[in-house]
């Protein structure tokens, strides 16, 4: 009796873990490879951008840890700045229609004209297709590939898991900290660390 309660926990187990086996993204390991439809209509592959260092940045322009950081200009300072050292900067979009977040490609370029913003393109992912390759839970969250294609950076934007943007002063951040190091040949200190945001509004399962 006892072996068959085991060997039907280890079936659930299974179950539970099967459909994610292989998806998230792994720090150290190549980046999930992925395709994606920016908001003027132009199809994106991880792979055109080989040979080059890339940022993924998930976003919801209702989120306030995300309004924190354009708000304050700060996200849009890091786009400035690390595009023009040649880094590919992909903004994501993960929210399902009928979530909060979810924007047209029209909303999205509003948004971006209006605040400024610099990313090398805003890929819409209202399916969450990418957002489940990579394991996104929150916005924002960041990662970091480098040129071969190995995710080098998986975590939050910097140290200070607030809303407020007085924060961003005295912040460590992560992004920035990667980049330096991994472009440098040295290794990134904090590869990984916990992101924090509110939660990607990925569509719903069936029943809930």
């Amino acid at each position: 009796m006892r072996h068959a309660t085991i060997w039907a926990v280890a079936s659930l187990l299974v179950l539970v873990a099967g459909p994610f086996i292989g998806h998230a993204a792994v720090v150290g390991a190549p980046a999930p490879a992925f395709t994606g439809i920016d908001t003027k209509g132009r199809t994106h592959t991880l792979a055109e951008f080989r040979g080059k260092w890339v940022v993924l940045e998930w976003h919801n322009n209702g989120c306030p840890y995300v309004k924190k950081h354009y708000g304050s200009d700060n996200m849009q300072r890091l786009q400035r700045t690390w595009t023009a050292r040649g880094v590919v900067w992909l903004t994501v979009i993960s929210s399902a229609p009928g979530m909060q977040g979810y924007v047209t490609a029209a909303d999205a370029d509003a948004f971006a004209a209006q605040a400024n913003a610099a990313p090398t393109a805003i890929l819409l992912d209202p399916r969450g297709e990418i957002g489940h390759l990579y394991d996104a839970r929150t916005t924002p969250e960041m990662y970091v590939v480098n040129p071969q294609g190995t995710l080098i950076y998986s975590g939050a934007i910097d140290d200070k898991p607030s809303t407020n943007p007085a924060d961003i002063a005295t912040a460590a951040n992560y992004v920035s900290a990667a980049l330096t190091e991994a472009m440098a040949g040295k290794p990134v200190t904090r590869p990984a660390t916990r992101p924090y945001g509110c939660s990607v509004k990925y569509a719903k399962s069936p029943g809930n």
